[in-house]
């Protein structure tokens, strides 16, 4: 039965050691925890489970993963319902042949379906939920009525309101005394009205509807009918319904209320005061005026209208017996204006709010950010020390990375005195190098040490730019006002790809503008895990290092062209992966740094070249800056976003102010102005106060790779974190909504990524730094642009809304918010629609009322507030101008782009927005790739292991070396000279200068232990992982050493502590030379002919190095000649007869007796 701790190496088909396990934590001295010492990497704090899919772990089974077409989930049952209607047939018909494409296009009608049920329901709230709750028969128009008894001198007959002050009443009936009693009362039954005068009782034979209740002695006026009446007594109509409350029904007799109408039936139960046999219209009215108590109002309504004949009779009733109306509103009414005025207080409230933390943000909080940070005298963790849970050696006390150990034991090694038969066994660090060193590796340093400048990688993603926006970008950032030996650039070039209507590929572009380090020699490609799908899933790539300069700044730069595997040459776009591909590039690397864990050979490769360039190793980094390659970065946003990072801690990202810089190319660009504008200063000016940015720009943004706990003890890695490296390199995508957020906003997701796994941390935004873009021209290119943003923007907002602890708390949280804006995206043409359809009703019916009005003050405020935060934040008014150029174009930003991105949701290709030399449409990264990829075909090895590899390469080079000259020149070669200690690429020992002898083991300063990935093949004759490591060394004594970037401030604290050198001591060490001579030689005697290759295998040679420029080289020289009598050049000189020259010839350089060097300058 088979070890279960046993498992297959990924670099490897035998048998690997047994797995470690984590060592209890124990517990200090002190009492406090300790960090455990481990071997490989621990449990750390359980994570949210994965947006995707679950990843498959390299070395073990390969995780299965359900097919969407075999599980039966609720989404798939609601997409096949609102799909019925068409069957897979049908789909092959339209062009839909395989199943993933036709339930992609089923899910992509459900989600349309439901965001047409969404915008159907605003309609409805907006529209029609008035009309049906508030008909206009039940509408209330206050301003129609006058109550009951608040004008005095006024009467009422049937229903309408008369003044009487100038009346002359008839002689047996006085009007003021009746309206002394009570103002606005009904005296309509004292007015003669006979059976012709009520239409709508002529068809009904009751009581109720025929009968005369006017005998000629009770009704002393004339018929109501004939305005002759109403002149005869000179009763003025005020033209106001006389209105009743409730209560006022309840305390008059015989007084009902049918559908809001006041009914006065006194003269009927007058009349009729016995109940009438067979009549349910008596009944009816009799339990409604002697049965229900006086409290209940008297609404017979709801009994009236429950029976046939019962709602006949209402209409007689009402024009019979009408005595004014309810001036309180219905429930119906109630219900609609409580709707109307929460919907005016969310609304208004929310954009209020957003604009009035926009412009708190914009005074008073990002003047704050952007300051010099304070407090640089404390003391804090080492970039040096890993995080809890890396890979920690169990005699790593401090917790320090490998490679930074090993930089101290060098530095503190001692210099042996040089003589003519021995030379130092290793260099050590001098002044401010070995200063540096020792900094290092220490677990506590100043933050002086660091400075405010923090080290920050500048990544750049390329795919078919041309050279001047590549160029243009590359300026931009090294032309920052940032310090050269604290930035670098990262260019990562994403395929063998050449732009369309471009000559030259975009890899040749890239390398073309750098300053190549000659040391790297010609970079060869190596191998790492990519994102794709099948055989995609591994790729090689070339990495090119060396400097760019622009002006005075000489930045140093990292290029990396993925040049794809050999079986895809011949393919249309080698290499080719994609954004995300380019960003976990970097990601991947920094992660593997941050925690020790095992390497790539393209890792192990920028490792090198960077520590070289940056004269730190990459844990010193923090901070990452992404940049896209048509981006123009201002001369200080780089410093203010940093300073924003020193600022808070809890910040992990910020974005700048992103501006057009084609503004009136054509309308597209103008069109699009305003839309930047105010989706910064707004949108995310407010979402920063909560520090919830949603969506940091590719184009313009800066990561914090790991940030230091508040106790300045530890790190926390962010970036670089591997659950967020997980869910962001996931491969296997198989539903509608996990493609859209991988493929499509690269860039909204990995913001998604973040908030969700850190949601007490911060986004925010930095409208002190700026970068400029160039934004689609075309009218096509647009909607290939806002297609995919608007899709992304959707499907991220979907899994944003479900995390619940982010910032704040009900209506006051980000969760809120985000609802919101999903909700607003989700009903855009819906709600242009309705903007448009109420400013044509608000022009052909002017509103009368506060309540009609309500729907343009909203209209007003969401347009007009913008305008207000234009003028009293920027003071620019050129951009109001800019806001009535995209309210034209409102149609087309709230209606043809979002019905066009809604509709193409199974659409995962980036369309016009990057065109390639010869491209037709892209079907995604991986799409119809064939093969597998089990994950063992790309190496994965620790550094101590790769550095281990590239000594014994060093090592074996050096003895093929030794044995060539020694069968070509044979044994008269000084064995101790420089010369021979240099191999074909121009070097020797890695650590010394001086040559191995015989078979000689050098002490390579690790030890076995240290990892579990632990080569099988071990011995100094031969390792297989030799043609995995690029054939140079970095470390030789023929180039410079890696620049002091670290502690600047050191080399003037060296310089304070050394001692004055006095005019004696002087002489004597000119005459007698210096103790210890460096070991760098930058002019040797001679030159070795460059050696051939012996096994391309194992054996790399480098081009030469460029021999410097001489003066003899030039036509027109002509050396000069010593001055006899010049006492500087006698023989008998006394440094001449110190130094054992006397009696020698002299061998003058060209520059005579001040060229040493024989003639080399």
């Amino acid at each position: 039965m088979p070890n279960p701790n046993f498992f297959p190496l990924p670099d490897s088909s035998r048998p690997s050691l047994p797995m470690h396990t984590r060592q209890p934590t124990r517990q200090g001295g002190g009492g406090s925890i300790r960090r455990a010492k481990t071997l490989v990497k621990p449990e750390r704090s359980v994570a949210p489970a994965p947006l995707i899919n679950p990843p498959t772990i390299v070395g073990s089974q390969a995780v299965k993963l359900v097919d969407p077409a075999d599980s039966w989930d609720a989404w798939r049952i609601f997409s096949l319902l609102i799909t019925f209607w068409a069957p897979p047939i049908f789909l092959k018909w339209a062009r839909i042949s395989d199943t993933p494409s036709q339930q992609a296009w089923r899910e992509k009608v459900a989600l349309c379906f439901l965001a047409l049920v969404l915008g159907a329901f605003v309609g409805f709230v907006t529209m029609g939920l008035d009309r049906v709750l508030c008909p206009t028969s039940a509408s209330i128009d206050q301003s129609r009525y006058s109550k009951l008894g608040s004008t005095p001198g006024t009467l009422g007959v049937e229903g309408w309101e008369y003044n009487i002050s100038s009346s002359t009443p008839p002689a047996n009936f006085d009007f003021f005394t009746i309206a002394a009693q009570e103002p606005g009362q009904d005296i309509t039954p004292y007015f003669q009205r006979g059976y012709a005068n009520f239409p709508a009782c002529q068809s009904l034979s009751a009581r109720f509807a025929n009968m005369n209740v006017c005998n000629g002695t009770t009704c002393p006026m004339g018929d109501p009918s004939q305005p002759a009446t109403f002149q005869m007594y000179n009763l003025q109509n005020t033209s106001l319904i006389v209105g009743y409350d409730w209560d006022q029904v309840a305390n008059l007799t015989d007084y009902m209320v049918i559908d809001g109408d006041v009914l006065n039936m006194q003269p009927y139960m007058q009349s009729n005061p016995n109940p009438i046999t067979a009549d349910p219209v008596d009944a009816a009215i009799r339990s409604v005026l002697r049965t229900r108590p006086g409290s209940s109002g008297r609404d017979a309504t709801m009994l009236f209208y429950s029976r046939p004949y019962l709602k006949s009779a209402v209409p007689c009733l009402q024009e019979r017996y009408y005595a004014g109306s309810i001036d309180k509103l219905t429930a119906g009414c109630f219900i609609s204006t409580l709707f109307l005025y929460i919907s005016l207080v969310m609304i208004m409230g929310i954009v209020l709010t957003r604009f009035g933390m926009a412009c708190i943000f914009n005074w008073f909080i990002s003047a704050e950010l952007v300051k010099p940070p304070r407090n640089l005298s404390r003391t804090v963790i080492s970039p040096a020390v890993m995080p809890e849970g890396a890979n920690v050696t169990v005699d790593n006390e401090m917790g320090t990375a490998p490679w930074t150990a090993r930089a101290a034991k060098k530095s503190g090694k001692l210099t042996k005195r040089s003589s003519k038969t021995s030379r130092p066994s290793s260099p050590s660090l001098r002044g401010p190098a070995a200063a540096a060193a020792v900094a290092a590796a220490q677990p506590l340093i100043q933050a002086t040490q660091i400075g405010a400048e923090l080290y920050t990688v500048c990544l750049v993603t390329c795919y078919s730019e041309n050279e001047h926006s590549i160029r243009g970008t590359l300026d931009s950032i090294a032309g920052t006002q940032y310090s050269d030996k604290r930035k670098l650039l990262f260019v990562v070039c994403d395929g063998m790809v050449t732009g369309s209507g471009e000559k030259t590929s975009t890899p040749d572009i890239c390398v073309g503008l750098l300053e190549a380090d000659e040391r790297f020699g010609d970079p060869m490609p190596l191998l790492y895990g990519a994102i794709g799908t099948g055989a995609k899933r591994e790729n090689r790539a070339m990495v090119y290092a060396g400097h760019y300069v622009y002006g005075k700044h000489r930045t140093p730069t990292i290029i990396v062209v993925k040049c794809g595997m050999e079986k895809e040459m011949n393919g249309p776009k080698p290499g080719n992966r994609g954004k995300r591909d380019s960003q976990l590039v970097l990601m991947n690397f920094f992660q593997r740094v941050t925690y020790n864990d095992r390497m790539t050979p393209l890792d192990f490769d920028m490792f090198r070249k960077i520590q070289v360039l940056m004269g730190v190793t990459p844990d010193f980094f923090e901070l990452c800056l992404m940049v896209d390659a048509d981006t123009r970065v201002d001369t200080m946003s780089l410093k203010q976003l940093v300073n924003c990072m020193h600022h808070d801690r809890m910040i992990m990202g910020v974005c700048g102010e992103t501006r057009i810089a084609n503004k009136r190319q054509s309308w597209v660009t103008m069109i699009q102005v305003y839309e930047y504008f105010i989706s910064h200063h707004l949108a995310k000016a407010f979402e920063s106060v909560f520090g919830g940015v949603t969506c940091l720009p590719g184009c313009f943004s800066m990561y914090r790779l790991k940030a230091r706990k508040a106790q300045d003890d530890d790190w926390i890695p962010l970036l670089c974190k591997p659950e967020i490296v997980r869910d962001y390199s996931q491969s296997d995508v198989t539903t509608l909504h996990q493609k859209n957020l991988l493929l499509l906003g690269e860039d909204r997701f990995l913001t998604t990524i973040l908030l969700r796994t850190f949601p007490s941390r911060k986004m925010i935004f930095c409208p002190q730094a700026k970068c400029h873009t160039v934004a689609p021209d075309e009218f096509k290119v647009l909607l290939s642009q806002r297609r995919r943003w608007i899709n992304s923007t959707v499907h991220n907002l979907m899994e944003l809304v479900r995390v619940r602890n982010l910032c704040g708390t009900f209506c006051f949280s980000m969760q809120f918010v985000v609802f919101m804006d999903l909700l607003g995206t989700a009903v855009l043409p819906v709600s242009i629609c309705l903007t448009y359809a109420l400013i044509v009703n608000m022009v052909l019916e002017p509103p009368n009322s506060f309540e009609k009005a309500i729907p343009l003050m909203l209209l007003v405020a969401v347009i007009g507030l913008p305008a207000i935060l234009i003028l009293i934040t920027t003071r620019k008014f050129i951009y109001v101008a800019w806001m009535f150029i995209y309210l034209l174009a409102l149609p087309i930003w709230n209606f043809v782009l979002p019905v066009y991105a809604f509709w193409h949701f199974d659409d995962f290709s980036w369309g016009e927005t990057r065109k390639v030399e010869g491209e037709l449409k892209s079907l995604g990264h991986g799409g119809g790739v064939a093969g597998a990829y089990d994950g063992t075909s790309v190496p994965l090895r620790r550094w101590e292991d790769w550095e281990r590899s590239r000594l014994r390469k060093l090592r074996r080079d050096e003895r093929r070396r030794r044995e060539f000259e020694r069968m070509q020149f044979g044994k008269h070669l000084d064995p101790f000279s420089t010369s021979h200690s240099m191999n074909g690429l121009g070097n020797g020992s890695p650590f010394s200068g001086s040559p191995f002898q015989g078979r000689e083991v050098m002490d390579d300063g690790y030890d076995s232990a240290m990892s579990d990935t632990v080569s099988v093949v071990s011995s100094n004759e031969d390792d297989h992982w030799g043609t995995q490591i690029g054939g140079y060394n970095e470390n030789s004594a023929q180039y410079p050493p890696p620049p002091i970037t670290l502690g600047a401030d050191m080399d003037d604290d060296f310089l304070r502590e050394a001692k004055t050198v006095g005019k004696d001591e002087m002489e004597a060490m000119l005459e007698e030379g210096f103790d210890d001579r460096p070991t760098n030689d930058f002019s040797p005697a001679y030159r070795v002919p460059p050696v051939p290759a012996m096994d391309s295998k194992y054996f790399v040679q480098a081009p030469p190095a460029a021999q410097r420029y001489r003066l003899e080289d030039s036509p027109a020289y002509r050396p000069m000649r010593p001055v006899a009598d010049s006492s500087a050049v006698r023989s008998q000189g006394h440094a001449r007869q110190r130094s054992g020259a006397a009696g020698k010839p002299i061998n003058y350089g060209p520059l005579g007796p001040l060229d040493p060097g024989g003639g080399r300058i």
